[in-house]
């Protein structure tokens, strides 16, 4: 049997509720339907909140729904002036609290290399630190040791205590080398393998470690120094 018949949320299953699902595994764990689903809160004449929800990401998609505006969210049958009005608030609070910074994914070592132009060119070693959720997306990205010229000793408490701090499913790490040599110091070896040890027994897995310079990158991971 089809979900037509619920038209509110109360009337699901527990199990299958957006909101106990949400409560127990996090909102990233929701589907675009379901995270529409809980704004929705109702169906319409018919058509159950999850159907009703999945008709409308079907019909306007994520990016679409997000940059709707007014007359054009109302025009969609179920959706009258408070729905239209809820779901534009809640997309302009998303898009404030990023500070109109769009979501990076790191999936390639050039991504990470892209990202660090702040530190190509330092002077000074600067170990950064990415946080990334299970989509390989940015949570945070942290500075977390600025060395000598040519030295840098950072202990895997400074990356992983943030790490689960901020709920990371993995971390990538990345260091400038100012003398424009990407060829791995024995400290780099060291302090990749020991990164990778504590990154293991913590379930959040280094995915690598990028040297990167004013004109190239070199990725460990892909060196073999991370198996």
């Amino acid at each position: 049997m089809g979900r037509t018949c619920v038209s509110l949320i109360k009337d699901m299953p527990r199990v299958e509720r957006p909101r106990e699902r949400m409560m127990r595994y996090g909102p990233d764990k929701l589907s675009d339907d379901e995270l529409l689903a809980l704004l929705l809160r109702t169906g319409v004449r018919g058509t159950g909140v999850m159907d009703f929800a999945a008709g409308l990401m079907k019909r306007f998609g994520r990016e679409g729904l997000a940059k709707a505006g007014f007359a054009e969210l109302k025009s969609a049958q179920g959706l009258g002036p408070a729905r239209a009005c809820e779901i534009m608030a809640a997309f302009e609070l998303g898009r404030r609290a990023l500070g109109g910074k769009k979501t990076s994914v790191y999936l390639k070592p050039r991504d990470v290399w892209e990202e660090l132009r702040d530190i190509r060119e330092q002077k000074k070693e600067h170990f950064v630190v990415f946080f990334l959720d299970t989509r390989n997306q940015e949570i945070k990205r942290d500075i977390v040791s600025i060395g000598t010229l040519n030295y840098n000793l950072v202990h895997p408490r400074e990356v992983f205590e943030p790490a689960v701090k901020n709920l990371a499913a993995g971390v990538i790490v990345a260091h400038n080398h100012p003398s424009g040599v990407l060829t791995p110091s024995r400290e780099d070896i060291r302090t990749t393998s020991r990164l990778a040890e504590s990154g293991a027994i913590l379930g959040i897995p280094l995915l690598d470690h990028v040297i990167v310079t004013s004109s190239s990158f070199l990725s460990m991971k892909e060196e073999g120094y991370i198996k």
